[in-house]
């Protein structure tokens, strides 16, 4: 048997939260730069992954087949295939920089640490889980350390925000799992036992009404993780409230386990449904992204500015996924990636000058680039990312969801991309009002500068924004073959054909 790589990815954050939580007191000093050396391990792993993944295979890679309960079919099966595979390196990229901002942290140390390491590995484990109940549980324990960190670690109003966040998310679970209860029962009836892998309920005929439901069931408790307009309420909550690295973690990976399930399960398991419901979700989308634009830019609270921009931008991507055409869904998942780096270097940002001013307030700033260039310099490079600059990785996502939503939905292309217009009004108002002039408060003039660790803590996010801006065709070519599967898939199974760029037909009529 192969070496189970994909096991010790998921693994090895457990193991290093068990190594931290049996250090003793005495060791105190030690905890966060030995979480943060060891928090590399996961990475290094993830670099091999993509170092050794074919390019050209659109299938899954790396996998590993090991039943847990046979009459059930419940089994260890995982694997990564081009969709998944950066995410997967995305995240383990951001816990160690999380890690390393949280220094600050004094109170419960040891526990925020392994909190922190055991969403690591729910993370993972969602990401490269092909069966649906194993996903399932790392989907649920995600839910615990994130609820912890919001709730012991927060702002003021941490408790409510944590319980906000805990029973919205826990209703779409519910949701989520009376599917997969359904789906398992379903393969009984076809197949003659119970089975939750997901290559074999890919095999199930199911009607156009009962895929109907089924997609619904998933598709709430996605949206509700995204969060997709109107079940985002929870979000700007739990990232005002949460701890730096929880709204960095929220924001570069945690939403994306809404985007990944509605693209992973929804196109998959119920594609006609898909085809059906795709001109309502691509909606719901473009009401989020001008929604969220719009509400940014009237915030007081810049924190609360990053969070509902979040809202905004993960409608991008899921108008990237409902159009379900090629350059769509590479669109999609590439922003997915381009979303968690700016947005957590954002959160990131927000979070260096509170440390200093105990304040959020828009208002209680003004002149900082006098006082603080460098900091200055790293605030306006990020917002051009997030803007969509060319050249920067924001600009190549939105790019190609936008070419890919107007093959098939040309109006809502359109109205969508006025969300890059407000993106530049909302960041670059709070810019000028934060940066630029002179320093309007007295507060503010002794400020220091960006320390060094700080300055670590943002460069790598820095380069790989830039590299991905200038150069995106690495990470584009291991995507394509991955949603091209998706595509045809839907294709052979529906009547639905996929819009092709440069067809004068579907450009002028949207397509299907």
């Amino acid at each position: 048997m192969d070496f189970p790589v994909i096991a010790l990815l998921v693994l090895l954050p457990s193991g290093i939260a068990v190594v931290i939580a049996a250090l003793p007191q005495r060791t105190r000093s030690l905890w966060f730069p030995l979480a943060i050396a060891l928090s590399a391990l996961p990475l290094a792993v993830a670099g091999y992954i993509m170092w050794e993944f074919d390019a050209v295979d659109g299938g899954f890679q790396f996998t590993q087949d090991i039943s847990w309960f046979g009459p059930w079919d419940i089994a260890w099966n995982v694997g990564i295939d081009g969709i998944s595979l950066f995410l997967v390196v995305l995240t383990t990229i951001l816990f160690p920089i999380s890690l390393a901002a949280s220094m600050n942290i004094t109170e419960k140390v040891k526990l925020y640490i392994v909190s922190l390491l055991i969403l690591e590995t729910g993370l993972l484990g969602v990401f490269v889980s092909l069966d649906l109940l194993l996903f399932f549980v790392f989907f649920e324990i995600v839910l615990v350390p994130m609820y912890f960190l919001i709730g012991l670690w927060g702002s003021k109003n941490r408790v409510y925000a944590a319980v906000k966040f805990f029973l919205y998310t826990a209703f779409g679970s519910a949701l989520l799992l009376s599917g997969i209860i359904g789906l398992a029962v379903m393969a009984r009836d076809q197949l003659g036992g119970f089975s939750f892998d997901f290559n074999t309920l890919l095999t199930l005929e199911i009607s156009s009404s009962a895929q109907l439901w089924f997609f619904l069931a998933f598709a709430i408790a996605f949206a509700i993780k995204v969060p997709l307009f109107p079940l985002h309420t929870w979000l700007p909550d739990a990232h005002t409230e949460a701890p730096t690295a929880g709204s960095v973690l929220l924001a570069g990976v945690l939403l994306k386990l809404g985007t990944y399930g509605l693209l992973r399960f929804n196109l998959t398991l119920f594609p006609d449904a898909s085809v059906r419901l795709a001109p309502w979700l691509a909606t719901l989308a473009v009401i989020g992204i001008i929604y969220g634009a719009a509400v940014a830019i009237v915030q007081p609270d810049v924190k609360r500015l990053v969070a509902y921009s979040s809202v905004s931008h993960l409608g991008f991507i899921v108008l990237g996924i409902f159009a379900m055409t090629t350059q769509g869904l590479q669109g999609g998942v590439i922003q997915m990636i381009n979303h968690g780096l700016t947005t957590g270097a954002l959160f990131l940002l927000v979070g260096m000058i509170y440390e200093r001013r105990h304040t959020r307030l828009i208002s209680d700033y003004g002149g900082l680039a006098k006082v603080m260039p460098i900091y200055a310099g790293f605030f306006l490079f990020t917002a051009f990312a997030s803007i969509g600059l060319p050249g920067l990785n924001g600009f190549i996502g939105e790019f190609k969801v936008l070419l890919g939503a107007y093959l098939r939905f040309p109006v809502l292309a359109i109205i969508a991309a006025l969300g890059v217009v407000l993106a530049a009004v909302y960041l670059l108002w709070a810019y000028e009002r934060m940066f630029t002039g002179p320093v309007t408060n007295e507060a503010n003039a002794g400020l220091r500068d960006l320390n060094g660790r700080e300055i670590a803590v943002l460069v790598p996010m820095a380069v790989l924004i830039v590299f991905l801006g200038i150069y995106p065709k690495p990470a584009l070519d291991r995507i394509e073959p991955a949603v091209d599967r998706i595509l045809d898939r839907i294709e052979a199974v529906t009547d639905y054909e996929v819009p092709e760029y440069g067809s004068t037909a579907d450009i002028a009529g949207g397509g299907e």
